[in-house]
């Protein structure tokens, strides 16, 4: 009995699972590739929104500096409380800075009699970022209407 095995390659089960790698590695990549857009585009707009809010506490600085120097030149023009204080009257206690289209800082203040130039003329009350109450939320369904056949 001569029998000669002869060894023949199955090419087909190669090839599939050849095939299904390649399928997976190409989903995968596109994946990874739309996720890291997608992060991209959302730190994108935290820095945006951050130097946003950054400039506007720069700004509310700024008023606050004009504020303290207009204060220390009418306790020095003014040492009697009661014309310090009908002096200052004209003043804001509350302002407010634009961040973006629906959000503002909003900083209150209420002015005190300090017993020297070297104490504060003013307590900072309040500085918080406020959303405005006037935005359109979109709280319809978005359904299809069919209409009754009769």
């Amino acid at each position: 009995m001569d029998k000669k095995r002869e060894f023949t390659i199955n090419i087909g089960l190669p090839s599939i699972m050849l095939i299904f790698v390649v399928l997976c590695l190409i989903s995968f990549g596109v994946l990874s590739l739309v996720s890291a857009n997608a992060d991209r585009k959302l730190s994108q707009k935290v820095l945006e929104r951050s130097a946003a809010y950054y400039d506007a506490c720069n700004m509310a600085e700024e008023k606050l500096c004009e504020l303290d120097t207009a204060l220390k030149k009418a306790y020095q023009e003014n040492p009697d409380q009661t014309d310090y204080l009908s002096a200052i009257s004209t003043l804001p206690t509350e302002f407010t800075i634009e961040i973006s289209d629906i959000q503002y800082l909003e900083v209150t203040l209420s002015y005190l009699y300090p017993e020297s130039a070297q104490e504060p003329f003013y307590l900072l009350q309040s500085w918080r970022v406020v959303t405005r109450d006037d935005l359109d939320y979109d709280t319809g369904l978005h359904l299809m209407e069919i209409e009754d056949i009769e």
